[in-house]
């Protein structure tokens, strides 16, 4: 299978007081498996719009978004691409729904129809990559901001994607917080060869990725690596 994401002439338009807005305009991406990838940009410069589009949580207004050869706007697709692309969003407080850590984590696995002791064999494996093995039966309000940032993070490895996305994931966490997530991160990428996605306010997390994408005003500013990007 031909394991990657493809944009092809992307673009997202939304309608305000009567004006058409556009988000995203004619962009044109690929990101290969096994990738890290960071994508930094101002407020209002389509970051939050592209991350959302990846794995059909939005459609294009027009152009076409492939996800392992799926297209997005194929409801035939959908279930098997939010499969393959996780989600975790800025605020980890909007996507925790059950009260005790495991059972969030649990939560995504179990609605694949999954049998039990795979469940929980994914839980205990998502557990232990984000560090939170010993906090399983704790409930997630006592959770410090990094930990129930993790646990976001867990509940999407838990659903086995290929690529995970990462729309702002430190932007409510302290300098510790970050660096906890972005060597979690990391891990991830190098140990089981997931596709990290992050969206940044901070271009120094992004830093150490393979590739940055810079937005401006929604279209592809700048595309290399950071070094190049940088200079």
């Amino acid at each position: 299978m031909n394991e990657k994401i493809e944009l092809l002439n992307i673009t997202k338009t939304y309608k305000h007081a009567g004006s058409l807005i556009y988000a995203l305009n004619n962009i044109n991406l690929t990101i290969p498996r096994g990738q890290f990838v960071g994508i930094v940009g101002m407020n209002g410069s389509g970051k939050t719009t592209l991350a959302r589009l990846l794995n059909g949580l939005i459609l294009p207004s027009s152009g076409k978004i492939l996800v392992n050869g799926m297209d997005t706007t194929d409801l035939r697709y959908h279930k098997d691409i939010r499969c393959l692309v996780g989600m975790v969003f800025q605020n980890p407080d909007n996507q925790i729904i059950n009260p005790i850590v495991e059972e969030e984590v649990a939560f995504g696995a179990q609605n694949l129809h999954l049998s039990a002791s795979e469940v929980s064999q994914r839980v205990t494996w998502a557990l232990q990559v984000v560090g939170l093995t010993d906090l399983r039966h704790h409930a997630p309000h006592l959770l410090s901001g990094g930990q129930k940032q993790r646990l976001a993070v867990a509940a999407a490895l838990a659903m086995c994607p290929a690529y995970l996305v990462l729309d702002e994931p430190t932007s409510m966490l302290d300098q510790s917080g970050r660096h906890e997530l972005i060597l979690c991160l990391e891990e991830l990428r190098r140990e089981h060869g997931i596709t990290i996605i992050m969206i940044s306010h901070f271009i120094e997390e992004v830093a150490r990725a393979d590739r940055l994408i810079v937005l401006h005003q929604g279209t592809i500013h700048l595309d290399g690596p950071p070094w190049e990007v940088f200079s």
